[in-house]
């Protein structure tokens, strides 16, 4: 696991000193080794390319896998982040085809790929990957991110230069991208708490695509997609290879030359991996985050599994004081604004601290196997949406009126009626529902703080949102839902901030549960497999091939949670209601009364903690990048 930096000028020569900056900026990511160098882009030097590269050692830890590392026989050069599982396989082809490696890197091994088979190569790299090859021959950039959207990597074209990165921040220490809100981007973190991709929060950077593509030729950017995970309408069911690719996967993202221990906290996904290395053969070094206060300690989970499959296990203490003494450091790592993350930190932090390098987790389970209430809520709201768009529109808002005021009961049930609520009041079918249980604030409080034309944002949103609804549209509702947890929360949320999260200590985390071969499995496998009324992830459960206990089985599900609602109420009140109070880059896309309202509303017990969290958030993050 690396950090990844790079600049192609359009006319001139590459800044001074900004290659060195970039490795600083980037240094927590790859703490073991550091270069660049400074190539011509044209036969004429008035064009040149930039690469830099800091390195965590986790394949072939010698010098000869120092980055940026060039290809001898065509004079290309790649700067990569990453870990590609099945390289040893790759290299065996192609040394049988004539290629000779001077490493024992995967980094050696795309490299060589790409000299054989071109851009096809990334139909054959099973890993997560994102990486940039400078085509000495064709004059060429291309960068490539690896179908899940596992590895971030950002682009900025400037006009004058073209820049990327593995982290916004880097691409900003540059000087040379404007700090700016992104309008758009801002707007869609208001909706869902994260920003969602290709936008980021900066106006003018963008993502590349997961399962993309992105090429400088000749000044010209082209985007290409080289994987989908939605399945051939006439491939048959993978049910019955669910078991073998499911055990496939976890022992393929063992591969390394240094030890690599699992992120263990006794709920059914991280205690499936320790069961399947079990199965395996493997002895799992398990690492679990214990809290000392007891409403917050699930040890008894944690230890339950590791007693029963035998693994070298290790419980990181840890008590609120710590946590929350942590939470300056957790801001400052963000590399874009988020209402997750915070916990990812903390056990990152820990298990860096005990000399874990790598750690596999257990994120994706729930996205692939319909782990989230989700998969239940959604296609009963899209029954329900499909009532209401039968409805004359006149009578859709006194429907919805009426839903509001019935609000009440639990917090789930609450959560039900303002959904049904929302759909019952939009105007038109381009929200799915799905959309509306992700909402952080809803369309009309997303109004009311946005400062500009949020019925433009509104529309905007709606058409980034489409193609993917489009694209589901015939899937079965629980494969619905998964390719659309996948596409956008899984990625935006999750993904994004398991990487910068971890990579602030120099931690490598792998997510097994996200193999390509596994993910493509999974969506050709129908939805009533996968859900039923008897027990969670039933598909999961079987597939593992092992029993695991009953008490982590039957246990109701719980994420690693923090005391934000009581933090906010207490220790960091003074320090969210002065921060909601000042002035920053944000405050100019939204209002400030609207925030104080939002803060007001908590206090008085109207609105979730996560809701003030996320515009305290946004304001330290502009404050401390903008």
């Amino acid at each position: 696991m690396c950090g990844i930096f790079g600049i192609v000028t359009k006319n001139g020569r590459v800044p001074d000193g900004i290659l060195e900056n970039a490795t600083c900026c980037l240094a927590h990511r790859g703490p073991d080794d550091s270069g660049n160098l400074v190539l011509d882009a044209s036969p004429d030097g008035s064009r040149q390319v930039g690469l830099a590269h800091t390195r965590l050692s986790i394949i072939d830890l010698s010098p000869q896998g120092h980055q940026p590392m060039a290809d001898a026989v065509t004079g290309n050069w790649i700067v990569f982040n990453g870990e590609i599982y099945n390289f040893l396989e790759l290299r065996a082809e192609l040394e049988a085809h004539g290629s000779r490696f001077h490493s024992h890197s995967d980094t050696e091994v795309i490299l060589a790929a790409y000299r054989a088979w071109g851009v096809a190569c990334l139909d054959r790299l099973r890993g997560m990957f994102a990486f940039a090859i400078w085509d000495a021959p064709r004059q060429t950039l291309l960068l490539a991110r690896d179908p899940l959207g596992i590895k971030p990597l950002y682009f900025f074209d400037s006009g004058e230069c073209f820049l990327f990165a593995s982290e916004i921040r880097t691409l900003l220490q540059t000087g040379l991208v404007p700090r700016k809100v992104d309008a758009e981007g801002l707007f869609s973190f208001l909706a869902f708490g994260s920003v969602y991709e290709p936008r980021t929060i900066v106006e003018g950077i963008r993502a590349v695509p997961p399962g993309s593509v992105v090429s400088l030729e000749k000044d010209k950017i082209s985007t290409n997609e080289y994987w989908n995970p939605l399945p051939d309408p006439n491939a048959g069911s993978a049910v019955g290879s669910i078991s073998k690719r499911l055990q496939n996967a976890v022992v393929s993202h063992l591969v390394s030359d240094v030890p690599v221990g699992v992120f263990l906290s006794g709920g059914i996904d991280s205690s499936a991996l320790v069961a399947l290395m079990s199965r395996a053969g493997v002895r799992a070094t398990t690492f679990s985050l214990v809290f000392r206060e007891s409403e917050f300690n699930e040890a008894e989970y944690s230890s339950l599994i590791a007693k029963r499959f035998g693994s070298d296990h290790h419980e990181l203490m840890m008590s609120q004081q710590d946590a929350l003494s942590a939470l300056p450091m957790a801001l400052r790592a963000m590399d874009q604004p988020t209402i997750d993350g915070v916990n990812t930190f903390l056990v990152s932090s820990m298990a860096r601290a005990a000399g874990v390098k790598v750690a596999v987790t257990g994120l994706g389970a729930d996205e692939m196997f319909a782990g989230y209430s989700t998969f239940r809520d959604v296609p009963r709201l899209e029954r329900l949406s499909a009532g209401f768009t039968a409805l004359p529109p006149l009578l859709r808002r006194p429907v919805a009126a009426s839903m509001a005021v019935a609000r009440g009961g639990s917090d789930r049930r609450r959560k039900i009626s303002e959904m049904a609520s929302e759909l019952a009041a939009k105007e038109n079918d381009a929200t799915h529902p799905y959309f509306v249980a992700r909402n952080l604030f809803s369309p009309t409080e997303r109004k009311a703080l946005y400062t500009s034309d949020s019925e433009a944002a509104e529309r905007k949103m709606a058409a980034q949102l489409a193609p993917s609804i489009a694209a589901a549209q015939n899937l079965d509702p629980v494969n619905r839902v998964s390719y659309l947890e996948s596409h956008w929360y899984m990625r935006n949320t999750l993904l994004r901030d398991s990487d910068f999260m971890s990579m602030a200590h120099g931690l490598e985390l792998r997510v097994p549960f996200l193999d390509r071969d596994l993910v493509e499995a999974c969506f050709r496998v129908a939805g009533k497999e996968k859900l039923d009324g008897t027990s969670p992830k039933p598909l999961l459960l079987r597939s593992v091939g092992v029993d695991l206990p009953p008490e982590i089985v039957n246990r109701p599900k719980r994420g690693f949670t923090l005391p934000f609602e009581h933090w906010l109420r207490q220790e960091m009140k003074p320090m969210v209601e002065s921060a909601l109070a000042k002035e920053t880059a944000a405050q100019t896309l939204v209002h400030s009364t609207a925030m104080s309202a939002v803060w007001k509303r908590f206090l008085a017990g109207q609105t979730s903690w996560s809701r003030p969290w996320s515009l305290f958030v946004l304001q330290r993050w502009c404050e401390q990048n903008l």
